[in-house]
């Protein structure tokens, strides 16, 4: 008996261990990748930015697959925004790959008046409306978590309560929607307890406690490529 269930047990631990090896996006020949997101990503396709990074290691690595890097960031955008534009700056260049990386200003702009910010429900709506229109055009949906408002690692940033709350309700949505999802909210907490000895508001990853300094956009370009299987 023992001797028959050896090989069934065998190929199912195989097949687990392959999906498990798999990255969540594979690249395919002629992907076109478009990063949709906010003044970080804005920022990121310049020449030292974390979407350049991405597309430089993605042309060395697979010269072959003639893989397209796109961004798609506007300074100031919160989920409302990127859902008004999205037809205009994304779905109109027909990417095979959509990463979304927002909700930093969502919180961040209700800071003082929380009216000024996106709420907990039109943020998920948003959401949900996004990337349903992304895999309805035919794209790969990366969803990237909110990263830091202050970079503090003792949870004394100002928001860091209500950025979890935000980056939660991200990570529920990618999970109901079956989106792979870019952690960079725990990325980013993990880092600063490791290399912020000194537990500084900024200076380790950004420049002024959210945009990225020259360490923060190679470490999010990181973070991506390790999507990819890189």
């Amino acid at each position: 008996m023992f001797r028959a269930i050896r090989p069934v047990l065998a190929a199912a631990l195989l097949t687990a261990a392959t999906a498990a090896d798999a990255p969540p996006v594979p690249l395919m020949k002629g992907d076109r990748i478009v990063f949709l997101g906010d003044s970080i990503t804005e920022a990121g396709a310049g020449p030292k930015g974390y979407v350049t990074l991405v597309k430089n290691a993605l042309q060395e690595k697979h010269n072959d697959l003639g893989v397209e890097v796109i961004g798609a960031g506007v300074s100031g955008n919160t989920v409302p925004d990127i859902q008004a534009r999205l037809e205009r700056d994304v779905l109109s260049k027909k990417p095979t790959v959509v990463i979304i990386y927002i909700g930093i200003n969502d919180v961040w702009h209700g800071e003082k008046d929380p009216a000024k910010g996106t709420s907990k429900e039109k943020y998920e709506a948003g959401l949900r409306d996004v990337i349903q229109r992304c895999q309805d055009a035919g794209a790969r949906v990366v969803l990237c978590t909110p990263s830091v408002i202050g970079e503090k690692n003792d949870g004394s940033n100002t928001n860091d309560p209500k950025l979890d709350e935000y980056a939660d309700i991200s990570r529920a949505v990618a999970k109901d929607m079956k989106v792979p999802v870019c952690d960079l909210r725990k990325a980013f907490e993990a880092y600063e307890k490791e290399h912020n000895a000194d537990n500084k508001e900024a200076g380790v990853l950004t420049v002024d406690r959210v945009h990225l300094n020259d360490a923060g956009n190679k470490f999010v370009a990181e973070q991506i490529l390790k999507m990819f299987g890189d």
